[in-house]
């Protein structure tokens, strides 16, 4: 069939860290010169929108409209004010995320806020975690931003957001609303934005547990490209994509 929406993960698809993915920016062109409606749907909160738009002209050449662009952040601004309790939030993680919430009218508050977000931190440290904690145990909402245990970096795999919600989960015994994919509160507000079908929309990702999954648990087709992750592996998916290619290069737009 042909696609008329299309979710596209980032890292890793379009680009892999510093590292440019020549078919992942054709890719992105393909879609421009279609005019096929798409949305770049990224679990990263470190850097706003305008920042990650800024990144992608930058290091890859790739130019689009800030509205292409939904973050993490952004969906967890939306779910808190789908929630729509008092506006009041302790945040643990970076201005990208901070950014976005102080943008939405919420204000800080470590005492006894409505909300605790966690997500990504570089300079998390104890006084964080403890103020989180005691906040939480006083029946703030539990927000996570993103499940992602790991960040791939140049030194290794280091904790991401997911250790820091698992680190909160262990110490108050409550469960993290997590907003980020694989979660369907995500891909629904992504859905609503592209205004396409669901079932003619698809996912498009390298990473299988966030990206695929996202689109598998949730009902969109899904396409695994293999840049970020090895043929060896697919063999033993529990769920196979609809579609699987080794670039998006192979990729037809025609159709599938």
């Amino acid at each position: 069939m042909t696609y008329s929406g299309y979710l596209i993960d980032l890292d890793g698809t379009i680009y892999k860290g510093k590292e440019r993915i020549p078919a992942g920016e054709r890719f992105v062109a393909q879609l421009q010169e279609r005019k096929i409606p798409h949305l770049f749907v990224t679990n990263n909160t470190t850097r706003t929108p305008k920042e990650v738009q800024n990144m992608l002209v930058e290091n890859f050449d790739i130019q689009t409209p800030l509205d292409t662009i939904y973050t993490a952040s952004l969906a967890t601004v939306d779910y808190m004010n789908d929630i729509g309790r008092e506006k009041t939030v302790y945040v643990i993680g970076e201005h990208g995320l901070k950014s976005a919430i102080a943008a939405a009218g919420y204000v800080e508050d470590s005492e006894n806020p409505a909300y605790v977000v966690v997500g990504l931190d570089w300079n998390v440290d104890y006084e964080k975690l403890s103020t989180a904690t005691l906040a939480i145990e006083k029946g703030a909402v539990f927000i996570g931003t993103n499940p992602d245990l790991n960040i791939p970096t140049e030194r290794g795999l280091l904790p991401g957001a997911g250790s820091l919600l698992a680190l909160l989960e262990a110490a108050t015994r409550v469960q993290p609303h997590i907003v980020g994919k694989p979660q369907a509160y995500i891909m629904n507000k992504a859905l609503s934005h592209l205004g396409t079908k669901l079932e003619e929309t698809i996912m498009v990702g390298d990473n299988y547990l966030t990206d695929i999954r996202a689109g598998i648990d949730n009902g969109f087709p899904t396409l695994l490209v293999l840049t970020g992750f090895t043929k060896e592996e697919v063999a033993t998916l529990p769920i196979a994509p609809t579609h699987i290619l080794k670039s998006l290069d192979e990729w037809s737009f025609d159709e599938n």
